[in-house]
């Protein structure tokens, strides 16, 4: 029962000693790369571009809601193959439409790759200063605050963002 306590005590002595050695800082780069004019440009550019695709597709579903409209109302009067025909009409459309959703806004879409080229480089020269804000004032560790890294609680002491923000201003 002692060994227990005593390996218990040491192990918790050892952590304790270990994380008053380290350097930790956290960073909400969110809020670093909203303060950056560039990013602003790019995130409008995006939602332009996102409102327009989506303006598109919408007028196309307009159309789908017209031809079926439409088949609703000239039902009575079509041949069973002039009933298929405009079935498959409206079907076919209404596939043309998810494909063009896919291709937009999909995972690999073409919203995604812009985004990559507008923002992607403005990514990496905030986490470049990161890197150099840690290494030039001795930090071992900086957490990302909006991440799902596991951060339940973390003293405002630490929080360098607005450190960060001034240094990318200075340039």
């Amino acid at each position: 029962m002692m060994k227990k306590f005593v390996s218990t005590a040491f192990i918790a002595l050892f952590f304790t000693t270990f994380a008053l050695a380290q350097r930790i800082a956290y960073v909400d780069v969110n809020a670093v790369l909203e303060s950056i004019p560039e990013y602003q440009k790019a995130q409008e550019q995006l939602d332009k571009i996102a409102t327009q695709w989506r303006q598109e597709i919408a007028q196309q579903q307009d159309v789908i809601k017209g031809l079926y409209s439409k088949y609703q109302a000239e039902q009575v009067m079509l041949s069973e193959e002039m009933k298929k025909q405009r079935e498959d009409e409206i079907l076919n459309k209404e596939k043309e439409v998810r494909e063009i959703q896919r291709r937009k806004f999909g995972p690999e879409g073409d919203l995604f790759k812009k985004r990559e080229e507008l923002v992607k480089p403005i990514q990496e020269k905030v986490y470049t200063a990161i890197e150099r804000y840690a290494t030039d004032r001795g930090f071992e560790y900086i957490f990302e605050k909006g991440s799902a890294s596991g951060m339940l609680f973390a003293d405002k002491k630490f929080d360098k963002t607005e450190d960060l923000k001034a240094m990318l201003k200075k340039g």
